[in-house]
This record gives C-alpha cells, sequence and structure tokens, in this order.
C-alpha cells in the first residue's frame, strides 16, 4: 500500500469517526461542540487530502479509492446520528435522500467503470457545492448552539438535498445512453 500525506489526510479521517460517535453520543454540555469539531475537523482533511495529492503530485489509485470511502462513512454515520437525534421527518427525509443518492451513484460509477466509461460520472462543481452545503449543515445540526443556527442549518441541509437531486440527475443523464442501451446484452 503506498502511503504519503493524502493518504495520511484520509486515514485520520477514518480515525476521527469512532472519536467523533463518542462525542456525539457523550452527555457533557462541551459534547455538541467537541462532536461538531471533529466533524468539521474531518471535512477540513476531506478538503486537504485532494489538495495535498494534487499539489504534491502524490495521487494513487488507493488514494482515490479511499478518500471516497472516509467522506460517505463519515458523512453517512453523521445523518444517521442525526436522524437518531431529531426524530423529525423534516431531517429524516433529506437525509435519507442524500444517503440513497450516494448508494445509486456508487453503484452508477462502478457500473461505467466495469464498461469502460468511468469519466463520464466523474465529480462535478455541482457535487462540490452539495458537499459544502451538507457538511456546514451537518456542523450546525450537530453543534446546535442556538435555534438561529439550527433553523440555518436546516436550510443549508434542504439546499445540500435540492443539489443532491441536482448531481444524482446530472450523473444519470451523462450515462443514459448507456444504461438504456440494450445492444450490448
Amino acid at each position: 500500500m503506498p502511503f504519503n500525506v493524502p493518504i495520511a489526510l484520509t486515514l485520520f479521517r477514518l480515525v476521527l469517526l469512532p472519536v467523533f460517535v463518542i462525542f456525539f453520543y457523550t452527555n457533557y454540555s462541551w459534547s455538541p461542540f467537541a462532536a461538531a469539531f471533529v466533524f468539521w475537523l474531518a471535512a477540513v482533511t476531506d478538503a486537504l487530502d485532494g489538495y495535498a495529492a494534487r499539489k504534491l503530485k502524490q495521487s494513487t489509485r488507493f488514494g482515490a479509492f479511499l478518500d471516497p470511502v472516509a467522506d460517505k462513512i463519515m458523512v453517512t454515520t453523521a445523518l444517521v446520528l442525526l436522524v437518531e437525534q431529531y426524530d423529525s421527518v423534516w431531517l429524516t427525509l433529506p437525509a435519507l435522500f442524500m444517503i440513497g443518492r450516494e448508494i445509486v451513484i456508487s453503484a452508477l460509477r462502478e457500473w461505467m467503470a466495469e464498461i469502460g466509461k468511468r469519466g463520464a460520472v466523474a465529480v462535478s462543481w455541482i457535487g462540490k457545492y452539495k458537499t459544502a452545503a451538507q457538511m456546514l449543515a451537518i456542523i450546525g445540526l450537530i453543534w446546535q448552539p442556538n435555534d438561529f443556527l439550527i433553523y440555518v442549518a436546516m436550510t443549508l441541509l434542504y439546499i445540500a438535498a435540492i443539489l443532491t437531486f441536482w448531481s444524482m440527475v446530472s450523473y444519470v443523464m451523462a450515462a443514459w445512453s448507456d444504461l438504456t442501451d440494450e445492444s450490448n446484452n
């Protein structure tokens, strides 16, 4: 396994996962801030590992595989914990939609790679904005310092859900002709 700065950052993000969960479930006045901080730190490493891979010319196949896996595990864990904590259909529906989108797009990318067209479903700018809105929403929903920030975080969650839908449609449309081509069966 290759080891470099970007991979170290990605592995660090995975190490942060149990720390995040412990802080999330710890019942102290500072716990929500600590859990939000750990999630924020994981989000920062998500941005830094890709930047470091490009800047240091340390892109590897293992890193390209591990980075989205670490991101999806962290976000999915946070969304599941928030669904449990808030116990609200208004948080559950966008969370389920976001998790479902990740499953659909992962399956689509895998299938497109099998037919040699992985580039048709590469990450787009919509996905970057979706990720930013999603990360900020999750941080605010974990921290909950006041009602205003919770409202802003819920608004960002719905913006992320809209961008999630938009990016999913974009990916499916990019692959549509291959998905519906029955000539190679």
